[in-house]
């Protein structure tokens, strides 16, 4: 019996300094362990970043990777956002898709993750960086042409207009205003009476266009480059019985959005494709992180759509992507 227990308790020992699967039978390589994706947006609740997730989440469970998807609650909080690139590289996370509030002051932050070996692919807003492993978003030079070649189908060239922006320095921002500028400015006939900065918030914007209405009674239009621009400068203009007699030319495509275009308060809308962001962030962040080859820049694509073309099946997977 001594013996028998001492076999036993020798068995136990072995079994206690051997690696769990040696006594197990369990298989815990590292071949097992799932792709950790993390998605850090510039604003976390909000439409556009909402359908952005959703592509993200798609490509997560079509490739198999777990998504970690955050962001400040807003969009100004550019430390916040250094902050969570900061955790991403502490929690060692096997790749990061980053759309950047500033261009440059995620630079530093971003770089650092490259080089502790965590692949960065950056969507929707660039960063002054050519360490990225790619970068994924619309066309925003190309998109604010489209903005003002709609503005001038709707209102013609002959008119006086009011810009409606929304952060200046952010890298999206200023590139539409870019191409903006440099369609109007080939329209002589265009008088661009202010450029206004809404911040990225609704209700800054509708105060903004309360008092370019009662400050220039000449205004045709306001163009907007981005969501929270575009309803906020609609309110107003609801509200103050302008709605058809000053267009509004607008960026995104949130509900509220749809909404005013259909009541005709918003004439036209320049429409991004966010799913396909946050789906191809993930995708090229597994890719990258393979050590896959990626392309340097992928353009995602922008459309003009306004209340007669809203409903042809193409522009409603746009427009409507909860449903389609």
């Amino acid at each position: 019996m001594r013996t028998l227990n001492r076999v036993l308790a020798l068995i136990l020992i072995t079994c206690l300094l051997l690696p769990v699967s040696g006594c197990t039978g369990s298989k815990l390589s590292t071949q097992d362990k799932k792709v950790i994706i993390k998605v850090i947006v510039k604003k976390k609740d909000a439409s556009f970043w909402t359908v952005v997730r959703m592509g993200a989440e798609a490509a997560g469970k079509e490739f198999n990777v777990s998504v970690d998807f955050d962001g400040p609650t807003d969009e100004k909080d550019i430390d916040g956002q250094i902050r969570m690139v900061e955790g991403a590289i502490t929690e060692k996370v096997d790749a990061l898709v980053l759309a950047a509030s500033d261009y440059t002051r995620l630079v530093g932050v971003a770089e650092q993750a490259v080089r502790e070996d965590i692949p960065v692919i950056i969507i929707d807003s660039d960063i002054d960086s050519d360490k990225m492993y790619s970068f994924i978003g619309t066309d925003n030079v190309d998109a604010g042409k489209l903005l003002a070649e709609s503005m001038l189908g709707k209102v013609g060239e002959n008119c006086n207009i009011s810009v409606m922006s929304f952060i200046k320095g952010a890298a999206s921002s200023d590139q539409r205003e870019e191409g903006l500028f440099e369609v109007i400015s080939k329209n002589t006939s265009v008088k661009v009476l202010s450029t206004e900065y809404c911040n990225s918030s609704e209700d800054v914007a509708e105060q903004l266009t309360e008092n370019l209405i009662q400050k220039y009674p000449e205004l045709n239009a306001i163009v907007c480059t981005n969501a929270y621009g575009t309803v906020g400068t609609a309110r107003a203009v609801e509200k103050l019985g302008k709605a058809g007699k000053i267009k509004v030319i607008g960026f995104d495509s949130t509900p509220d959005e749809i909404s005013f275009m259909e009541r005709d308060v918003v004439q036209s809308l320049i429409v991004q494709n966010p799913f396909n962001m946050g789906y191809l962030g993930i995708k090229y962040a597994l890719d990258a992180h393979q050590g896959k080859s990626l392309p340097k820049r992928e353009n995602t694509g922008s459309k003009a759509i306004d209340k007669n073309n809203m409903y042809e099946p193409e522009n409603e997977k746009l427009l409507f992507p909860f449903t389609n």
